[in-house]
């Protein structure tokens, strides 16, 4: 038997930017993507603390170090700048091994730095 478990989560990190006229996607810094274990267009849910909208998208790699988080495409909708979020992934894998597996969990702090 195989499970969805939590894989990667960023958690609190905040919106800089909402860029509606983009393709879709949220843009994350490289440096906090890499510390939770996320690759650019990995399937992601955004759970906004601000409004308690949840959607899921993909991620792309911002540059690192900038501290970027922007909601791009009908996204931006669901969050404003100064928002905080918390970026989760999963992944299957089975029962056994989800028993012992343990998460990359990030904590960022201000300006989304680590």
């Amino acid at each position: 038997m195989t499970i969805e478990i939590l894989k990667s989560k960023v958690h609190r990190a905040v919106i800089t930017e909402a860029n509606l006229h983009y393709v879709g996607s949220l843009t994350l810094d490289e440096d906090l993507m890499e510390a939770a274990n996320m690759i650019e267009f990995e399937k992601i849910q955004v759970v906004n603390v601000n409004n308690g909208s949840r959607i899921e998208t993909y991620l792309i790699k911002g540059k690192r170090g900038s501290g970027v988080c922007c909601l791009n495409g009908p996204a931006a909708r669901q969050g404003a700048v100064g928002d905080t979020i918390i970026i989760i992934s999963y992944a299957s894998m089975d029962f056994e091994q989800a028993k012992t597996f343990k998460p990359f969990i990030v904590f960022p702090k201000e300006g989304n730095k680590l």
